[in-house]
C-alpha cells in the first residue's frame, strides 16, 4: 500500500508534535521495536471504520451479550502497549518502538490516549489503544490472547464513540481482519476531509465513566 512517509528523527517530538501530525493527517511509526527512529506516514488510502455502518455478526453479538470478559477503560496503559508490542506467529516484527511507548505513555498521562481492557477471571486477555483528538478517534493498535477478546475490545470501544459523539475511527490502514467490521478504504484527501470535519466536534470520552462496568447489552444497545 502507497504511503508517503518521512523520517521522523528529531530526539524532541513531544506530546503537542505527536497531536498535530494526527490533526494533519499523518502518524509515527517505526521499521522494528528495537529501531530507535520513528518517521511519518501518510496513506494513500486510509482505512476507516463508519461508526454508523459498523458490522457485527450474530456470533459475536451473543459473545459480547454473554459477558465472557469483563470490559474496562483506561486502567492499565503500560500492560496493553506492552502486549500489543508482542511479537507473534503471523506477525513476527512490530511497530511499537521505545519512543512510541514513551510518547504515547506522555499522551496518555495528558489524557489524549485510551484503552480499552478484556480480561477473563482477572487475568488481561485482550484490548487496543488510540488516540482521541476533537471528535476523531485514532485507533493504533490490538491484541488478544483469547479468542474473540480483540474483537469485544473494538465492539465496546465503537458503542463509546458513538454514545460519545465521535464522528471519526481511524483504524490507519484496512486489513482482512477489518474489514469484516464495515472498514472500508478512503483516498487520502477524502480522508482529510472527513478528518477536518471530525475535528471540528469535541467526543466524550468519559460518556460512561472510566470506573464504570459497561455490560455488553448496554455496548450494543449503542450499535
Amino acid at each position: 500500500m502507497k504511503a508517503r512517509s518521512v523520517p521522523a528523527r528529531s530526539p524532541a517530538i513531544t506530546p503537542e508534535i505527536m497531536l498535530r501530525a494526527y490533526a494533519a493527517g499523518i502518524f509515527p511509526m517505526a521499521e522494528s521495536a528495537d529501531d530507535p527512529e520513528l518517521f511519518w506516514v501518510e496513506p494513500e488510502l486510509r482505512g476507516v471504520v463508519p461508526l454508523d455502518g459498523f458490522h457485527l455478526s450474530g456470533r459475536l453479538a451473543r459473545t459480547v451479550r454473554s459477558d465472557r470478559f469483563e470490559v474496562s477503560v483506561d486502567q492499565d496503559f503500560e500492560a496493553v502497549i506492552a502486549a500489543c508490542g508482542e511479537a507473534r506467529p503471523d506477525r513476527p516484527e512490530t511497530w511499537i518502538n521505545r519512543r512510541i511507548r514513551a510518547i504515547f505513555g506522555e499522551l496518555f498521562a495528558l489524557g489524549h490516549v485510551h484503552t480499552v481492557e478484556c480480561r477473563r477471571e482477572g487475568r488481561l486477555v485482550g484490548g487496543l489503544y488510540g488516540l482521541s483528538l476533537g471528535g476523531a478517534f485514532f485507533g493504533e493498535s490490538m491484541f488478544h490472547r483469547e479468542t474473540d477478546a480483540s474483537k469485544v475490545a473494538l465492539v465496546h470501544l465503537v458503542a463509546r464513540l458513538r454514545r460519545g459523539g465521535y464522528r471519526l475511527l481511524d483504524t490507519q490502514f484496512q486489513t482482512g481482519h477489518l474489514a469484516q467490521f464495515g472498514t472500508i478504504e478512503i483516498p487520502r484527501e477524502a480522508y482529510r476531509l472527513r478528518l477536518h470535519d471530525a475535528l471540528r466536534y469535541e467526543g466524550d470520552w468519559h460518556v460512561w465513566p472510566a470506573q464504570t462496568a459497561v455490560t455488553g447489552r448496554e455496548a450494543l444497545a449503542e450499535l
